[in-house]
């Protein structure tokens, strides 16, 4: 008889993989930076990378940047997550309003943010709320189409059988559609926010003083490619940070459907 795994015993059974490929990683870095493939000063190794990330957390400018730049996403990850839920759920649910509304959608889906900065600062001008609807407008349709997917695939029998039997829509939202696509709900939060520290880079670079996007282009203009790999490397540890975060939450409420 085979036992089940206790969290604990399963999170170690993750944790073994992602530290071996993590180390693989940093020794085919250290090899690569030593072996001088790459001109010398273009390529940082781990150690000089570390002693950047070092010199910016005693400073204090890291500290400000990864403040700003979280304040920033997550405001737009928020608005753009609220919205383009609704709209999934709106669109998933209602196949005319899907109709009308997924043709427009589909045409905004490859306009990336980027592309946007200079119409958004030239409509609110290079101030916080710029950045922060880039950054929604991004998440919006990202989240949008997960949604939208899920809340469209939950068995319309389903809804038939609860308004058989009576259930008004408020108890029909709740107790069907709710449960049956806060998986895709799940995935769609995870997804946005990964989008939101994408859009986060071409807000920044958009206008700014402060951020994790703005001093990867300044440390970029005098070439401090050290202090540039320090900020990337901060920007990848805070994705997993944020999805670490989703994912326990998803485990812990929506546990029949997340990984």
């Amino acid at each position: 008889m085979h036992s089940t795994p206790s969290p604990a015993g399963r999170a170690r059974g993750r944790l073994g993989p992602a530290l071996g490929a993590a180390g693989a990683v940093l020794a085919l870095w250290s090899l690569t930076a030593w072996s001088g493939a790459v001109a010398p000063g273009l390529l940082p190794t781990p150690v000089e990378t570390a002693s950047a990330l070092a010199a910016g957390a005693r400073s204090g400018l890291l500290a400000s940047d990864v403040v700003a730049s979280l304040t920033r996403a997550g405001q737009g990850f928020a608005l753009g997550a609220l919205l383009g839920s609704a709209l999934g759920f709106a669109t998933g649910y209602l196949p005319r309003l899907s109709a009308a509304v997924t043709p427009l959608v589909s045409f905004l889906r490859p306009i990336p943010a980027i592309a946007l900065v200079p119409l958004a600062t030239a409509w609110f001008g290079i101030g916080e709320t710029a950045k922060r609807l880039l950054i929604a407008y991004a998440v919006l349709l990202a989240v949008w189409l997960y949604v939208h997917d899920g809340v469209s695939r939950v068995p319309v029998s389903h809804l038939r059988a609860a308004r058989t039997l009576g259930a008004p829509l408020h108890r029909r939202f709740t107790e069907v559609l709710l449960p049956a696509a806060a998986p895709a709900l799940l995935a769609a939060l995870r997804y946005g926010a990964s989008v939101a520290l994408l859009a986060l880079v071409a807000a920044e670079l958009g206008g700014a003083d402060s951020g994790l996007a703005y001093r990867l282009q300044v440390d970029g203009q005098f070439l401090r490619v050290d202090r540039m790999f320090a900020g990337l490397l901060v920007l990848g540890l805070l994705g997993v940070a944020v999805d670490l975060v989703l994912a326990a939450i998803g485990r812990r409420f929506v546990h029949w459907g997340a990984s």
